[in-house]
């Protein structure tokens, strides 16, 4: 027999999703990284032994283009640590003080094997793979700095609670013809969100490079 229930974990998400802020941080480097999203609890019966299970949140399965013409999936980020964003190369507002900042990351990780940055264009139309690498080129973005194309659709179910607790979407009204929240979202090597970032703020930055080397301390 098979039963289930979720219940959804409080304090670093919402604060996440609705403020776009720092979750649970400390300076103790002895501390562990919530898995952030929603718990599924399994318990299963067999010859009357009950045993129960716990399955988290962790990113969808995708398949998109990068800047180099390459597929990237899931697959090829198994194992390891990857920090995601969603941006646009047109956009007149956050963007380029996110791109500036995730540079940051970038070069204190670029020689780290088992760390990556996806960032997925809100733009696939404009954003092909030949504007997204003069985009990277432009930026000075390490080789570890994938720049990601793939259909709107699935973009913008992947930026929300189904995937990075981000936001994306194409919105007329908004500067740049689209709207997207300005977070960093932290990936670990099995697919769950292990923290949410404000990527305008340096201060919320600085927490994510050093959640990024705490994960790397912990493998």
């Amino acid at each position: 027999m098979l039963s289930k229930y979720k219940h959804t974990l409080l304090g670093c998400v919402p604060i996440a999703l609705f403020m776009g802020v720092v979750g649970c941080t400390s300076s103790n480097q002895n501390r562990e990284l919530p898995i952030l999203g929603e718990q599924e609890i399994i318990s299963t019966s067999k010859d009357s032994i009950t045993q129960m299970d716990t399955l988290y949140h962790h990113i969808p399965e995708f398949r998109f283009v990068d800047q180099d013409s390459n597929w990237i999936s899931n697959e090829d980020l198994k194992g390891k640590i990857y920090l995601a964003d969603f941006f646009f190369t047109r956009c007149p507002t956050i963007c380029p003080i996110m791109s500036k900042n995730m540079l940051e990351v970038a070069k204190h990780f670029q020689h780290e094997p088992r760390f990556a940055i996806i960032s997925h264009t809100i733009d696939p139309d404009h954003d092909t793979p030949s504007v997204l690498k003069t985009y990277a080129q432009k930026l000075g973005a390490p080789d570890l700095w994938k720049f990601v194309n793939g259909p709107k659709s699935t973009v913008y179910d992947i930026a929300g609670a189904a995937g990075y607790f981000s936001f994306a979407t194409e919105s007329p009204e908004s500067p740049g013809g689209f709207d997207h929240s300005g977070v960093f979202t932290l990936v670990d090597g099995k697919g769950h969100v292990r923290g949410v970032y404000s990527g305008i703020e340096m201060d919320s930055v600085k927490v994510a490079i050093q959640d990024i080397q705490l994960l790397l301390d912990k493998r």
